[in-house]
């Protein structure tokens, strides 16, 4: 839906300012990008980041796949 037809507008200060500033691209590169090119690149700056995992579920994967010594065959002191 277009602005015009009565939808959002596209936010082009804010794709501008992320791609300029942000991301330091060159106006050439920054015109030259495809939409998903630019989201990928913008997506670490996004406020949708998945949150860390949680500190149960860290201790789950960390009994789950344990560092190993590389010499003696021992493993790391537990945490």
């Amino acid at each position: 839906m277009s602005a015009a037809a009565g939808g959002p507008a596209f936010p082009w200060d804010e794709v501008m300012a992320t791609g300029l500033g942000l991301l330091r691209l060159s106006p050439r590169d920054f015109w030259a990008m495809t939409p998903l090119e630019f989201e990928r690149a913008a997506r670490p700056f996004s406020q949708h980041r998945q949150a860390a995992p949680a500190r149960a579920d860290l201790a789950n994967l960390m009994r789950a796949f344990p560092d190993t010594h590389d010499e003696g065959g021992g493993t790391w002191p537990k945490m």
